[in-house]
């Protein structure tokens, strides 16, 4: 009885929280760039990857409920604040893959590739739940390689923000702030097939990413 009280109060407690991060983002003069050229794509039949860094996928929140007919996955931690960001992620129509570099990250890579093959469409922060910032880490190569999927970079900018005092300097846009959600161009990272062509593709995607993140 006490663990289904627990669960009703948490998930109130997280569908309470989705709103109000709905309602917050709702105030953002939100502007989207360079959308239409991948979507296309994905329309016809190709896969997708969207990837961000860590700092910035909140504000992104509002626009990509727009994304759930196309049954969008992510890759999300195990740990507790893990739990928080799936639920808010399912509530958005994303489907949720549990796991993460430190903690059951085959298992999830695996899904998130079948998931792919099958959908054609997902979203990846690239340098994890824990870092560090300014890194892209493999599994986004990975993901691309074993599906054939596009990838997609995302930047976030806004005219007046927060910065947390965390390890990815983790962006909040102030209320009413001008924000511009700005997808870069589709990169092929499945050239080559050795380990050092592995970490070119790597190198690459972190150099494109580099400048869109707030330092």
């Amino acid at each position: 009885m006490l663990k289904r009280y627990r669960y009703v109060l948490t998930n109130r407690l997280e569908g309470l929280l989705y709103y109000l991060i709905r309602a917050y983002s709702w105030t953002f003069r939100l502007r989207v760039e360079n959308e239409k050229r991948w979507m296309d794509y994905l329309q016809k039949g190709g896969r997708v990857l969207l990837c961000c860094w860590h700092q910035q996928f909140f504000s992104a929140i509002r626009h990509f409920k727009s994304y759930a007919p196309y049954h969008p996955a992510l890759m999300i931690s195990k740990s507790k604040d893990g739990e928080i960001i799936a639920s808010i992620a399912e509530k958005t129509g994303w489907r949720t893959v549990r796991g993460s570099s430190s903690r059951d990250g085959g298992q999830a890579l695996k899904e998130m590739i079948d998931h792919l093959k099958t959908y054609g469409f997902a979203g990846h922060v690239v340098d994890g739940p824990r870092g560090p910032a300014g890194v892209v880490k493999a599994g986004v190569v990975k993901l691309a390689r074993a599906t054939g999927a596009l990838v997609v970079p995302f930047y976030i900018k806004a005219d007046r923000a927060w910065f947390f005092n965390s390890w990815d300097r983790f962006l909040l846009p102030k209320p009413f702030a001008r924000v511009t959600l700005e997808f870069g161009e589709m990169l092929d990272l499945t050239a080559g097939e050795s380990e050092d062509d592995f970490e070119r593709q790597r190198q690459r995607l972190e150099q494109i990413m580099l400048p869109g993140l707030h330092q």
